[in-house]
């Protein structure tokens, strides 16, 4: 009997002492193990700290109910370092809030942007080991898992996979607690994440559609909402569906940098370039606030992200004065901090359209960088560079210089392959298809140019830009329009332009090609057609293009 009656009595206390361990705070040492960023957090706008409302029900105190709210918005429109600032403060006044910790671990995942850092995923998976051995409620548990998910074996993991992990947990979430308004938010976020680029079917973000327009009429100024369904309807086909929450999303965060720049998504796939060019001014003057307030050395990533869509977006319009103010304003910048993928991009994008669009050949085939990007950390966006010269040295008539650069962008791919970045490294593939078109067409091989140019252009109909890209350099399909107008097939030339207006609404020298091309093929209904619609989209500004002036003798006639 005596043995009977101890075995349980220390079972009990093991379930004690197992509880006592789960109620526990984690130890200081062990929260600044994930060396948290901390301070006040900072915003820049018309109004001060104006990031939207929402409410996310925690277990946790009264006393931090506003900070950890405050977090969540900032997660929601993509303020990773201030959200995770947010966070800090919620653990620094409640260390055994898990919740927090699963707010940290969200801060260093940025879907939609670029895979986490090494640092990152160790912080993340960090803060979810210390998440997990808290005491929470059953739905905060549920959150913490879906993010474990992501985080789990992610040295031997690559990051679709625990995207697609990331999707299965939150799916959970939003099937355990259909009336939790954030699970159904977060999955939203999750499907468009795990979305594949190359599915034209747009499958999981018509989910995400359907899911986030169901709460829309009830949280209007929901900046998760507003921000997902702007992503989730970033390509041609249904930019149309995402308009109305292109022109709130702005109105709703106003203290945030990138809420002000999101909507020019939508602007850019519906060709809508002033509102494009307005949406990125104010999102470069919050972010330069930022930096400013922030003590950031040199100048934030954010502030080169909205000048490289102001770039593009004035270009659109034909203002070369302005768009070159941008690039010349790049090259005073020496340092941006953090270094990452969407800058470095920046530093190539710019002047690599403004010397193409602009057909500056001479100006193409030198075209120089900066040299504050480690290019090699960064070889898709490298391959803009050499792509650029080497279209430069086809038209000077340079082909030992465009071999040297297609050697250069075979070399790239080769590289994305062994890094296992399928979509970068098919985005070279289809520059290299360019390349090798416009190099045969130099050699006289014209119907091999015509075969490996339309190859390159189905390529890239086939799967879309990056995410934080306001399109291809130049597109393919209008490339190929070039090419046949340069052939003097201008029925077809005509033919390739329209299918790329499809895709790039509004765009200035597809529209100019497409009238040119009618023009000479004798189809003069279309060519006032174009020609008009160009003096439409550029001729009521600044811009001295040439083509302007052309389309207008042309409509006097």
């Amino acid at each position: 009997m005596k043995k009977i009656f101890l075995f349980p009595i220390f079972i009990l206390l093991l379930l004690l002492h197992s509880c006592k361990q789960k109620d526990a705070s984690p130890s200081k040492e062990l929260i600044n193990e994930i060396k948290l960023k901390r301070g006040e957090v900072i915003s820049c706008g018309a109004l001060d700290k104006q990031f939207g409302t929402m409410e996310f029900e925690t277990s946790s105190g009264e006393n931090v109910k506003e900070d950890f709210t405050l977090a969540v918005k900032l997660l929601h429109s993509f303020e990773y370092d201030e959200a995770e600032k947010a966070f800090a403060k919620v653990i620094d006044k409640e260390p055994a809030c898990a919740i927090a910790y699963w707010g940290v671990a969200m801060s260093n995942f940025h879907p939609l942007w670029t895979p986490p850092t090494e640092s990152e995923l160790q912080k993340g998976a960090k803060a979810i080991q210390i998440a997990q051995s808290l005491k929470k409620s059953k739905r905060e548990a549920a959150y913490i898992n879906a993010i474990a998910a992501f985080y789990k074996n992610w040295g031997k993991t690559d990051h679709k996979t625990r995207c697609l992990n990331f999707e299965k947990g939150m799916e959970t979430v939003y099937k355990n607690y259909p009336d939790d308004k954030e699970a159904s938010v977060f999955y939203a976020l999750s499907l468009n994440a795990a979305a594949d680029p190359m599915d034209k079917s747009f499958r999981k973000q018509k989910k995400a559609g359907d899911i986030l327009n169901a709460l829309y009429p009830g949280q209007p100024n929901h900046p998760g909402i507003a921000h997902y369904l702007i992503h989730t309807y970033d390509y041609p086909e249904l930019a149309e569906l995402g308009l109305p929450a292109a022109r709130k999303y702005a109105s709703v965060a106003p203290s945030s940098a990138h809420a002000l720049h999101m909507p020019s998504h939508i602007f850019t796939r519906l060709g809508l370039w002033d509102e494009c060019i307005h949406s990125n001014s104010v999102s470069v003057s919050s972010a330069q606030c930022y930096a400013q307030a922030a003590g950031i050395k040199g100048h934030w990533d954010e502030e080169l992200h909205g000048l490289d869509y102001l770039s593009y977006a004035y270009l659109q319009k034909g203002e070369n004065d302005s768009a070159k103010q941008q690039w010349d304003y790049l090259k005073t910048i020496k340092e941006v901090s953090p270094l990452n993928f969407k800058v470095a991009y920046a530093f190539a994008a710019i002047p690599s359209r403004f010397v193409l669009e602009n057909k500056m050949w001479q100006e193409a085939a030198n075209l120089e960088v900066t040299s504050a990007v480690p290019w090699k950390k960064f070889p898709w966006q490298e391959a803009i560079v050499h792509f650029t010269r080497l279209v430069g040295s086809v038209h000077t008539n340079n082909l030992i210089s465009a071999n040297d650069e297609l050697k250069a962008l075979n070399r790239i791919h080769d590289t994305l392959m062994t890094q296992k970045d399928i979509y970068k490294a098919n985005q070279v593939a289809i520059q290299i298809k360019t390349s090798e078109a416009w190099i045969r067409l130099k050699e006289g091989k014209s119907s091999k140019a015509l075969k490996l140019m339309q190859l390159a252009a189905d390529m890239e109909d086939k799967t879309e830009k990056h995410p934080v890209t306001p399109g291809e350099v130049i597109p393919a399909r209008e490339l190929f329009g070039d090419m046949l107008l340069q052939l003097n097939m201008p029925m077809k030339a005509l033919e390739a332009y329209e299918a790329d207006l499809k895709k790039h609404p509004n765009r200035f020298n597809a529209i100019y090609g497409a009238g040119l091309a009618a023009q000479k093929s004798g189809n003069t209904q279309k060519s006032k057609f174009y020609f008009q619609q160009l003096l439409n989209v550029a001729g009521k500004g600044t811009s001295n293009r040439s083509e302007l002036t052309k389309a207008k003798q042309f409509l006097k006639r």
